[in-house]
């Protein structure tokens, strides 16, 4: 385990042996769980570690992020909502019930 999971949360790993997290090859799911669980300071820590491009690269690409926090990651990074894939994917898919 490396020096930037030793300051996250181990909360945010419930799922898997923590142990066994490796920073690099791990960074999709560490990204992705700072920034929907985190606090201020560990989203601070996460966007050192990985630098901005990577972090917005990875974020844009994920199926899934709840609204508020596509709002914050939005508003920090200068992100258009439209340029996420969750919010393209959402669009796509038809509500039966309309």
């Amino acid at each position: 385990m490396g020096k930037l999971l030793e300051k996250i949360n181990p909360v945010y790993f419930w799922d898997v042996r923590r142990e066994l997290l490796d920073e690099i090859v791990s960074r999709k799911l560490i990204i992705d769980r700072v920034f929907s669980l985190g606090n201020l300071s560990e989203i601070g820590q996460v966007n050192d570690f990985y630098g901005e491009d990577t972090i917005i690269r990875i974020l844009t690409s994920l199926n899934y992020i709840d609204p508020k926090t596509l709002n914050f990651i939005s508003l920090r990074y200068n992100i258009q909502k439209s340029k996420f894939k969750c919010q393209k994917r959402k669009q796509s898919i038809k509500k039966f019930w309309d």
